[in-house]
């Protein structure tokens, strides 16, 4: 995933910055030479958050949002620790707010999708019920006769 979003990036950026009749082979000079290190990046990223998320899904005995979110703010500073204490804490802190940002949308965005998949009743036509009458029939002194269903 790295390596393809690499390669569109730095396609683009390639093409863009090429004198007009060499674009082509400038857009290839610069997915061969950019295009692996951002997918390398993307490899060690997602490999460090996906360790730490399963690491704290082992520890904690629950998968819920805060295990990404800290995964997240763990990997944000590991790899900022050689850069210094403050840079690996401005690091954990960017990493655990887009993961937290990431986690509110999905879930924003599974509650507004799983409406459609609670059961809904069926919608029957059926004829409209008689009206209640309040008034009572006079008692009648004949019998009545028993009603048939074909006559």
């Amino acid at each position: 995933m790295g390596a393809i979003g690499g390669s569109i990036w730095h396609g683009f950026k390639g093409y863009r910055n090429s004198p007009r009749g060499d674009r082509f082979a400038g857009t290839l000079a610069s997915i061969k030479s950019r295009a692996p290190v951002v997918g390398g990046g993307f490899a060690v990223w997602s490999g460090l958050f996906n360790a730490g998320d399963c690491t704290l899904v082992a520890i904690r005995g629950k998968e819920d949002s805060w295990n990404a979110i800290m995964a997240g703010a763990a990997t944000g500073g590991i790899l900022a620790a050689r850069s210094g204490p403050q840079a690996m804490a401005i690091s954990a802190a960017f990493g655990g707010i887009i993961l937290g940002v990431m986690e509110g949308v999905g879930a924003m965005l599974g509650k507004l999708g799983g409406d459609q998949y609670k059961p809904v009743a069926p919608q029957l036509d059926l004829p409209p019920a008689p009206a209640p009458s309040n008034a009572e029939a006079p008692p009648t002194t004949e019998k009545a006769t028993p009603k048939r269903f074909f006559q």
